[in-house]
């Protein structure tokens, strides 16, 4: 394992560099925050939130009291602004990345059928969440750290499971994500990088409760067995299991987080 990436039983990532992409909302914010707990250094991308992804890292900043956190502009769906994520990460922490979390995705509130989608917004979901991912991977493959402590996690969602009316493009595109992920975990042999999804169900994000009503949000509630909608932080914490020592055995996994919405 990379020497500069011991860790301590209150700082598990101490000493390691992440990167998370979408991270100024939703359950990207939420994974960054929690793995800045855990002691690893954060660089946060946004696309377009320029204002929350600085102050996020201003506010990671300041409860560390040294240098942890920086925000990135860079699309997903472009390999040179990736690269340059990459880049700028590596230079201003002075480490190799260990942890790439995407969370960078897009969901259309419509939720029209297959008949009703449109080719724009069907290129428009598959740039970003299928296009994205594969640039990500790519990318992260090439430039994680290797030896130990590497890993690559990427977004999914349990609609791959659930197959809801409504979702036919945005599962679509998740469903890549997640085959993707399987091959690259075995073409990743020797690395000691691993590579997972995680498939969150109904989650309280901007994301989520777009173009539903309350009535929809009370009704998935309660098909829920917790009884409830999940919280960013549920998913965070479970990411924050497999970003660190703990999480080394599982590989080539999809780890469906909802509280048992969909099996």
């Amino acid at each position: 394992m990379d020497k500069n990436a011991r860790s301590s039983p209150s700082f598990p990532l101490a000493g390691r560099v992440a990167i998370v992409t979408g991270a100024t909302r939703g359950i990207g914010r939420a994974i960054a925050i929690h793995l800045h707990s855990l002691g690893a250094r954060v660089a946060l991308n946004y696309v377009s939130s320029s204002s929350e992804a600085e102050l996020l890292a201003s506010e990671l900043n300041a409860s560390s009291q040294q240098n942890s956190a920086i925000s990135v502009r860079a699309d997903v769906s472009d390999p040179d602004q990736i690269n340059n994520l990459f880049d700028q990460t590596e230079q201003e922490f002075g480490s190799k990345v260990h942890i790439l979390i995407n969370c960078a995705g897009v969901l259309d509130p419509k939720y029209p059928s297959l008949s009703e989608t449109t080719l724009e917004d069907f290129e428009k979901t598959f740039r970003t969440n299928t296009r994205g991912a594969f640039v990500c991977c790519k990318e992260a493959a090439k430039r994680v750290v290797r030896g130990g402590g590497g890993r690559i996690i990427m977004m999914s969602t349990s609609q791959v499971g659930a197959l809801s009316p409504g979702y036919g493009v945005y599962t679509a595109s998740k469903a890549a994500v997640e085959t993707m992920v399987r091959v690259l975990a075995k073409e990743l042999k020797g690395s000691q990088i691993t590579a997972n999804c995680v498939a969150p169900g109904p989650v309280a994000t901007e994301m989520f409760y777009a173009g539903k009503s309350d009535e929809t949000v009370k009704m998935l509630a309660s098909a829920c067995p917790m009884g409830r909608i999940g919280e960013p932080k549920d998913v965070a914490e479970i990411v924050g299991f497999l970003a660190g020592d703990g999480g080394e055995w599982i590989n080539g996994q999809v780890i469906r987080a909802n509280g048992g919405f969909v099996v």
